[in-house]
Protein backbone atom coordinates (compact mmCIF):
# COMPACT_ATOMS: atom_id res chain seq x y z
CA UNK A 1 0.00 0.00 0.00
CA UNK A 2 1.19 3.58 -0.95
CA UNK A 3 0.26 6.27 1.18
CA UNK A 4 -0.88 9.91 -0.25
CA UNK A 5 -3.48 12.80 0.73
CA UNK A 6 -5.69 14.81 -1.27
CA UNK A 7 -5.75 18.44 -0.27
CA UNK A 8 -8.46 21.05 -0.44
CA UNK A 9 -8.46 25.18 0.07
CA UNK A 10 -8.61 24.20 3.61
CA UNK A 11 -5.38 22.93 4.15
CA UNK A 12 -1.86 24.64 3.84
CA UNK A 13 0.09 24.59 1.02
CA UNK A 14 2.92 23.77 2.67
CA UNK A 15 1.68 20.49 3.73
CA UNK A 16 4.15 17.52 4.79
CA UNK A 17 5.30 15.57 2.06
CA UNK A 18 7.18 13.01 3.88
CA UNK A 19 6.05 9.34 3.21
CA UNK A 20 4.04 10.17 0.12
CA UNK A 21 3.66 8.14 -3.17
CA UNK A 22 0.28 10.34 -4.18
CA UNK A 23 -1.25 13.66 -3.72
CA UNK A 24 -4.74 14.69 -4.68
CA UNK A 25 -5.46 18.67 -5.24
CA UNK A 26 -9.09 19.94 -5.24
CA UNK A 27 -9.35 21.61 -8.46
CA UNK A 28 -12.58 23.20 -8.94
CA UNK A 29 -16.23 22.97 -7.97
CA UNK A 30 -19.19 23.00 -10.24
CA UNK A 31 -18.97 25.82 -12.90
CA UNK A 32 -17.19 28.87 -10.39
CA UNK A 33 -15.30 27.71 -8.16
CA UNK A 34 -11.35 27.17 -8.10
CA UNK A 35 -9.12 26.11 -5.10
CA UNK A 36 -7.30 29.46 -4.60
CA UNK A 37 -4.34 27.09 -3.51
CA UNK A 38 -4.35 25.05 -6.32
CA UNK A 39 -1.02 26.26 -7.93
CA UNK A 40 0.80 26.06 -4.88
CA UNK A 41 -0.55 22.29 -3.39
CA UNK A 42 0.31 21.09 -7.16
CA UNK A 43 3.83 22.55 -7.08
CA UNK A 44 4.22 21.21 -3.56
CA UNK A 45 2.87 17.79 -4.79
CA UNK A 46 5.41 17.85 -7.91
CA UNK A 47 8.42 19.43 -5.91
CA UNK A 48 8.23 16.20 -3.59
CA UNK A 49 8.00 13.62 -6.62
CA UNK A 50 4.99 12.74 -5.88
CA UNK A 51 2.38 11.26 -8.27
CA UNK A 52 -0.41 14.01 -8.63
CA UNK A 53 -4.03 13.87 -8.61
CA UNK A 54 -6.95 17.05 -9.55
CA UNK A 55 -10.60 16.59 -8.18
CA UNK A 56 -13.54 18.55 -9.58
CA UNK A 57 -16.97 18.43 -7.07
CA UNK A 58 -19.62 17.41 -9.22
CA UNK A 59 -22.79 19.21 -9.46
CA UNK A 60 -25.67 18.30 -10.86
CA UNK A 61 -26.49 19.82 -14.52
CA UNK A 62 -23.99 21.47 -17.01
CA UNK A 63 -21.93 18.46 -17.44
CA UNK A 64 -20.21 19.59 -20.16
CA UNK A 65 -19.61 23.14 -18.92
CA UNK A 66 -18.19 21.79 -15.88
CA UNK A 67 -15.97 19.16 -17.40
CA UNK A 68 -14.45 22.10 -19.59
CA UNK A 69 -14.07 24.22 -16.70
CA UNK A 70 -12.10 21.59 -14.63
CA UNK A 71 -9.98 21.21 -17.22
CA UNK A 72 -9.78 24.93 -18.25
CA UNK A 73 -8.09 24.82 -14.54
CA UNK A 74 -6.77 21.42 -13.82
CA UNK A 75 -3.02 21.44 -15.09
CA UNK A 76 -2.48 19.03 -18.10
CA UNK A 77 0.16 16.82 -17.79
CA UNK A 78 0.44 13.03 -19.21
CA UNK A 79 0.49 11.08 -15.89
CA UNK A 80 -1.72 13.21 -14.21
CA UNK A 81 -4.83 11.52 -12.61
CA UNK A 82 -8.28 13.44 -12.91
CA UNK A 83 -10.91 12.51 -10.02
CA UNK A 84 -14.81 13.31 -9.59
CA UNK A 85 -16.14 13.77 -6.09
CA UNK A 86 -19.64 12.14 -6.28
CA UNK A 87 -21.18 13.27 -2.82
CA UNK A 88 -24.24 15.72 -1.70
CA UNK A 89 -23.96 19.32 -2.49
CA UNK A 90 -23.95 21.66 -0.20
CA UNK A 91 -27.97 22.59 -1.24
CA UNK A 92 -28.66 18.64 -0.44
CA UNK A 93 -28.46 17.50 -4.25
CA UNK A 94 -26.35 15.42 -6.18
CA UNK A 95 -25.48 14.42 -9.55
CA UNK A 96 -27.52 11.50 -10.62
CA UNK A 97 -25.51 8.25 -11.55
CA UNK A 98 -26.46 9.17 -15.48
CA UNK A 99 -24.87 12.12 -15.12
CA UNK A 100 -21.43 11.01 -12.70
CA UNK A 101 -21.10 8.39 -15.83
CA UNK A 102 -21.42 10.81 -18.65
CA UNK A 103 -19.41 13.79 -16.82
CA UNK A 104 -16.83 10.22 -16.30
CA UNK A 105 -17.32 10.00 -20.22
CA UNK A 106 -16.18 13.67 -20.88
CA UNK A 107 -13.40 13.63 -19.04
CA UNK A 108 -12.19 11.23 -20.77
CA UNK A 109 -13.07 12.18 -23.97
CA UNK A 110 -11.57 15.47 -23.53
CA UNK A 111 -8.51 13.99 -21.45
CA UNK A 112 -7.25 10.40 -23.06
CA UNK A 113 -3.80 11.18 -21.80
CA UNK A 114 -4.64 11.09 -18.28
CA UNK A 115 -6.26 8.53 -15.95
CA UNK A 116 -10.05 9.00 -14.24
CA UNK A 117 -11.31 8.02 -11.08
CA UNK A 118 -14.56 8.26 -9.36
CA UNK A 119 -14.66 9.50 -5.71
CA UNK A 120 -17.41 8.86 -3.73
CA UNK A 121 -18.17 7.68 0.04
CA UNK A 122 -19.15 3.73 1.05
CA UNK A 123 -22.86 5.05 1.60
CA UNK A 124 -22.99 6.44 -1.71
CA UNK A 125 -21.07 3.55 -3.45
CA UNK A 126 -23.41 0.96 -2.06
CA UNK A 127 -27.03 2.91 -1.86
CA UNK A 128 -26.96 5.46 -4.16
CA UNK A 129 -24.97 4.28 -7.31
CA UNK A 130 -26.20 1.87 -9.62
CA UNK A 131 -24.43 2.11 -13.08
CA UNK A 132 -20.58 1.00 -10.98
CA UNK A 133 -18.91 2.83 -13.51
CA UNK A 134 -16.24 4.59 -12.39
CA UNK A 135 -13.97 4.90 -14.99
CA UNK A 136 -10.26 3.83 -14.55
CA UNK A 137 -10.79 3.27 -11.11
CA UNK A 138 -12.71 3.98 -7.58
CA UNK A 139 -11.24 5.94 -5.11
CA UNK A 140 -13.55 5.21 -1.75
CA UNK A 141 -13.71 7.00 1.08
CA UNK A 142 -15.01 4.71 3.84
CA UNK A 143 -13.34 5.60 7.91
CA UNK A 144 -11.61 2.53 9.12
CA UNK A 145 -8.85 0.41 8.76
CA UNK A 146 -6.34 1.97 5.97
CA UNK A 147 -6.95 -0.06 2.70
CA UNK A 148 -9.95 -2.69 3.95
CA UNK A 149 -12.76 -0.58 2.75
CA UNK A 150 -15.68 -2.07 3.46
CA UNK A 151 -16.99 -2.88 0.35
CA UNK A 152 -16.65 -5.72 -2.43
CA UNK A 153 -15.31 -3.47 -5.20
CA UNK A 154 -12.22 -3.47 -6.40
CA UNK A 155 -10.91 0.18 -5.78
CA UNK A 156 -7.64 2.02 -6.36
CA UNK A 157 -7.24 4.26 -3.58
CA UNK A 158 -8.51 4.42 0.03
CA UNK A 159 -9.75 7.40 1.99
CA UNK A 160 -9.07 6.02 5.90
CA UNK A 161 -9.36 9.40 7.52
CA UNK A 162 -9.70 12.98 7.26
CA UNK A 163 -8.16 13.54 10.83
CA UNK A 164 -6.21 15.73 10.93
CA UNK A 165 -6.37 16.00 7.23
CA UNK A 166 -7.79 13.25 4.26
CA UNK A 167 -5.24 10.68 4.25
CA UNK A 168 -5.21 7.74 1.40
CA UNK A 169 -3.78 4.72 0.46
CA UNK A 170 -3.27 3.20 -2.98
CA UNK A 171 -3.70 -0.24 -4.65
CA UNK A 172 -0.49 -0.42 -6.16
CA UNK A 173 2.90 -2.47 -5.26
CA UNK A 174 5.19 0.83 -5.80
CA UNK A 175 5.17 4.28 -6.63
CA UNK A 176 6.56 3.02 -9.93
CA UNK A 177 3.89 0.61 -10.01
CA UNK A 178 1.27 4.00 -9.77
CA UNK A 179 3.22 5.80 -11.88
CA UNK A 180 3.04 3.34 -14.81
CA UNK A 181 -0.31 3.03 -14.56
CA UNK A 182 -1.32 6.39 -14.51
CA UNK A 183 1.07 7.02 -17.52
CA UNK A 184 -0.57 4.23 -19.51
CA UNK A 185 -3.98 5.85 -19.81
Amino acid sequence: MLRGIDVSAYQSSSYSTEGLSFVFVKATEGRTYINPKLSAQTKRARDAGCVVGFYHFLWPGNLTAQAEYFLSKAPEKAGDILAVDWETTGDGTHATNAEKDRFIRKLKELRPNNRVVLYCNRSYWLNVDTTSYAGDGLWIADYVTAGKPRIQAKWRFHQYTDDPLDKNVADFSSKTALREWAEDA
